[in-house]
């Protein structure tokens, strides 16, 4: 992948709740303490794919530790920002095969209120921070209406 950085320092991105909760997932799945000491930015560098960061990823490819590491704190990053609004417990449950194709799933109770197909997980990313916050937010608009809905079924 492409070594120069996307992220900058001075984006004020980083400092809403969603990025903030990302990069404290990613520290948290580090489980060999490579992100010590590391700044935010160079943290969240990976989510992004750019063009030419795209085109160096085959087209077809297994994904890599890294890759579903990055791909399980985004959704726990939703489930933590779903349990902080509705105050009930998230969990997140990703399944994939080796070849990066799945489902990545949060349930609150009995109800699923996340339910997305994965595919290509060896080229998961973003075009920037922006676009991965909204993807999010869209996620949690989303679950959060499910909640609001199905709330008997949320309390369970």
């Amino acid at each position: 992948m492409s070594t120069a950085p996307v992220v900058q320092e001075s984006d004020p991105i980083l400092g809403t709740d969603f990025i903030r909760e990302m990069v404290r997932q990613m520290r948290a799945l580090d489980t060999y303490g490579v992100y010590n000491g590391q700044s935010p930015e160079k943290i969240l560098d990976p989510f992004v794919l750019t063009r030419a960061r795209r085109q160096e990823i085959p087209l077809v490819g297994d994904p890599d530790e890294e890759t579903l590491a990055r791909v399980k704190a985004f959704y726990n990053a939703i489930a933590v920002l779903i349990e902080k609004e509705c105050r009930l417990l998230a969990v997140p449950l990703i399944h994939l095969t080796h070849e990066g194709f799945g489902r990545a799933l949060i349930t609150v109770g009995k109800l699923v209120v996340v339910d997305k197909t994965l595919r290509d997980v060896h080229r998961f990313g973003f075009d920037s921070l922006s676009k991965m916050k909204d993807e999010a937010d869209k996620l949690l608009g989303v679950a959060l209406e499910r909640i609001g809905k199905y709330s008997d079924v949320a309390g369970l």
